[in-house]
């Protein structure tokens, strides 16, 4: 069971109403591509801060070579930019790493924050695969910033299908922190083919995470 009063966890300081993007991933390692997603989801939606969350790790992938959380919040730095952007780990210090529970958590701590959940369309593509999906659209908008070669994939996906009445232009992003869930879009941004995957093999790739 989550801590959700615990003062352990210790997220970034954060305001009653600011509009807040969590981009949440493994970063094994982070790459530039990670960094235009991050800088266009400021810019687009409109928001005051956006926390890079670095997770434990990811439950549908192997945990064999995956870097150390720590390690990997070293690594993100440099990708980093302006005094807006923040870099946390606090899933460590909440147990968990599942979505779902993150959002709850933050849902809880922070209810008079407008939180966006930003996601890859590579992880639109298997986001039916996810614990309690459903529930994590529920809990709060989430952008889903489009990657080389997943786009159709996305929104071709069972989520997307099954949350198509909620999805919006993205003529309307900046208001997507002041929506009902559930409330959703595609980004479309200027693409790298950079990959973690592809790093890690030394190889280059248009996919992977």
């Amino acid at each position: 069971m989550q801590s959700f009063g615990s003062l352990q966890v210790r997220t970034p300081l954060c305001f009653p109403g600011q509009r807040i993007g969590v981009m949440g991933g493994t970063f094994n390692p982070p790459h530039d591509g990670h960094r235009l997603a991050a800088e266009a989801a400021m810019k687009r939606l409109g928001l005051d801060q956006l926390w890079w969350l670095i997770t434990p790790g990811n439950p549908l992938k192997p945990q064999n070579g995956l870097a150390s959380q720590s390690g990997r919040m070293g690594l993100v730095r440099p990708f980093v930019r302006g005094p807006k952007m923040k870099i946390t780990g606090f899933e460590r210090e909440l147990g968990t790493r599942y979505t779902a529970a993150t959002l709850e958590f933050l849902k809880r701590r922070h209810p008079d924050v407008r939180f966006v959940w930003i996601m890859g369309a590579d992880n639109l593509a298997s986001f039916n695969r996810w614990q309690h999906w459903r529930r994590i659209a529920e809990i709060m908008p989430f952008a889903v910033v489009d990657r080389p070669g997943w786009r159709l994939a996305g929104l071709s996906s069972p989520a997307a299908q099954a949350l198509s009445r909620s999805r919006l232009p993205e003529s309307e992003a900046r208001s997507l922190a002041d929506r009902k869930p559930p409330a959703w879009m595609l980004l479309t941004i200027r693409l790298s083919g950079l990959s973690s995957t592809a790093l890690r093999t030394g190889k280059s790739s248009a996919g992977g995470k």
